[in-house]
């Protein structure tokens, strides 16, 4: 397992994250019904994402029902007495409870939700406590302020922010250094081999002012794994099949020819499409960790196998071309001429 800085933070994380999202069977009020393993199997996941060297663990308040996620992980740390071991990171901004300060990011439910997330996880600190989404009807120094009260108290160590426009992100760095706050140092947001959206603009972004990216959904909720095929239903039980409007949006020429060159290069290497498209996600300067997710433990040893995995330049290049990304303009005008942006 390598290991990266948290972006401009100091702290080393494993280049892969373990995610959260389906620990603990939820129930039918949640948008993880049926996708999720019962708690021992997630305890028994996270123990030996430890014992591969993985030593980041991403969950947030909504996933499950009622903070259940951040339960299975509580309860995972106190019997196993694993919290020192890991860097925790967790996420707030989405509904939860009653009333109309149940969303959002402003200072008086901030103070709340880190308070709740503490008491589930059954800790002392939050590592890396994120926005899991801007919030356009809080000011931005109203939230970057709470937070930097959080981190000032030491109940948070490091601040990151999630599914981010470009233009606001830019605008919460720039306050945070103008009012001497404490900055974000990390983006989580979506990218994948199929899923490249993010390199017109938050790459450059953070690139530039020294943001580790933690893509989410690296294998694009399974599509990348190759058991789905053009011409066949996905099978009952896997989350595109359970999800299928999810997997419409990858129903595409290009989707499908990035695919195609993965088990192409899989074969060569013999390995998996999965293990292919996460090497070639790590390969990328500016992600940290790529954040995946296990529900047995099978999942876990496959996914943890892309880190052993080198791509040549010819096979990255290859991916490169079959995913490539229709840029639009004004990217497209300033590549032709200068050959980036």
């Amino acid at each position: 397992m390598k290991y990266k800085r948290l972006g401009s933070a100091g702290v080393k994380v494993s280049e892969l994250c373990l995610g959260g999202m389906t620990f603990g069977e939820a129930d039918e009020k949640s948008f993880m019904h049926k996708l999720g393993s019962d708690e021992e199997t997630a305890w028994r996941v996270m123990s030996r994402a430890l014992e591969l060297g993985v030593n980041f663990i991403d969950t947030a308040d909504v996933y499950g029902q009622d903070g259940l996620s951040e339960r299975v992980i509580g309860n995972w740390f106190e019997r196993e007495k694993t919290r020192d071991q890991v860097v925790l990171a967790t996420k707030f901004r989405f509904t939860m409870g009653e009333g109309p300060n149940r969303s959002g990011a402003s200072r008086y439910r901030i103070v709340r939700c880190v308070e709740e997330s503490l008491r589930r996880l059954k800790t002392d600190r939050i590592d890396l406590y994120q926005i899991h989404m801007q919030d356009v009807e809080t000011p931005e120094e109203e939230t970057l302020r709470a937070l930097d009260d959080l981190v000032r108290s030491g109940k948070v160590l490091y601040l990151g922010c999630s599914n981010y426009a470009a233009y606001r992100l830019m605008n919460a760095l720039w306050l945070a250094k103008t009012s001497h706050l404490t900055p974000f140092v990390t983006l989580q947001a979506e990218y994948s081999l199929v899923v490249r959206e993010l390199e017109r603009e938050h790459v450059p972004l953070c690139r530039d002012m020294g943001l580790g990216v933690l893509p989410w959904s690296p294998l694009a909720g399974g599509f990348l794994s190759g058991k789905y095929e053009r011409s066949q239903q996905p099978a009952t039980g896997t989350r595109l099949g359970e999800k299928q409007e999810r997997l419409a949006r990858f129903d595409n020429d290009r989707s499908w020819r990035a695919l195609g060159v993965a088990k192409e290069i899989a074969a060569e290497l013999s390995t998996s499409p999965a293990a292919v498209s996460l090497a070639w996600l790590l390969s990328k300067p500016q992600v940290t960790s790529a954040i995946f997710g296990a529900r047995t433990l099978d999942q876990l040893e496959s996914n943890v196998k892309a880190t052993e995995l080198s791509l040549s330049a010819e096979q990255i290049k290859r991916l490169d071309d079959a995913s490539a990304l229709e840029l639009g303009y004004p990217y497209g005008f300033m590549n032709n001429v200068q050959g980036r942006w």
